[in-house]
């Protein structure tokens, strides 16, 4: 797939998955250093040490200083056991690629020191998809948030949802820590690192949002999801 020219204001979803399809997040710490990175990383300047406990409460403490000149705005995230996605904003001329470096670089080299491995973590390059028309803005945020539903739902993107199945599947969302979907229904999880303002924007307020997803399930567009993801 080629990929786009990053243009600065412009919004693109972002995704990669693990070499050979392999886990890429084993335990909780994985997935929390993976999400400080987002916000570590999001800067021109040097990263910081990361020599500090790797829990939730202690990574919000974290995050509370003032991030100042970011590459990009991350609008949303979601980590999955062997891929993620990321729906962001470049900021800065080349920001995105210098962003993306500086995270891939530096989640590969904390896990295979962690887990005593060599070689690349993930499969080659990002994957990259330019955001052109409001419908992108509206489809793709719920789609990233939906993708924890493979591991309890395997079939979720098959066929449309009866109203059992699709409570069903809010209630799996809604226990699901390594995603933004929680801060974005109100619910506070790592509220610090996804930028939630234009979506807010587009979608509406926690209330809103949370009808917005709901109303996405139980009517999905299988030709956006294919068209947008490419998975």
């Amino acid at each position: 797939m080629q990929r786009p020219q990053f243009s600065n204001d412009s919004i693109y979803h972002i995704y990669n998955r693990g070499v050979e399809k392999r886990d890429t997040f084993l335990a909780a710490a994985d997935y929390l250093r993976f999400i400080l990175g987002l916000y570590e990383f999001n800067s021109d300047r040097p990263a910081l040490n990361f020599g500090y406990e790797l829990n939730r409460q202690s990574i919000e403490v974290r995050l509370q200083y003032v991030q100042k000149d970011r590459l990009v705005d991350i609008l949303v995230f979601c980590l999955m056991p062997n891929h993620y996605h990321l729906m962001i904003k470049q900021l800065q001329k080349g920001g995105i690629t210098e962003f993306m470096r500086k995270l891939g670089t530096g989640y590969t080299n904390y896990f295979n020191l962690k887990y005593d491995r060599v070689g690349p973590l993930f499969q080659g390059k990002f994957k990259a998809l330019s955001l052109e028309r409001e419908a992108h803005f509206i489809h793709l945020p719920h789609y990233i948030h939906c993708n924890p539903l493979e591991l309890s739902m395997p079939a979720w993107r098959e066929k449309i949802m009866t109203p059992p199945q699709v409570q069903k599947a809010l209630k799996l969302l809604a226990g699901y820590r390594w995603s933004s979907y929680l801060d974005y229904i109100g619910k506070k999880n790592l509220p610090t690192v996804a930028e939630r303002g234009f979506l807010t924007e587009c979608i509406g307020k926690p209330p809103e949002f949370l009808r917005s997803t709901r109303e996405w399930l139980k009517d999905m567009s299988f030709e956006f999801i294919e068209r947008l993801t490419h998975e």
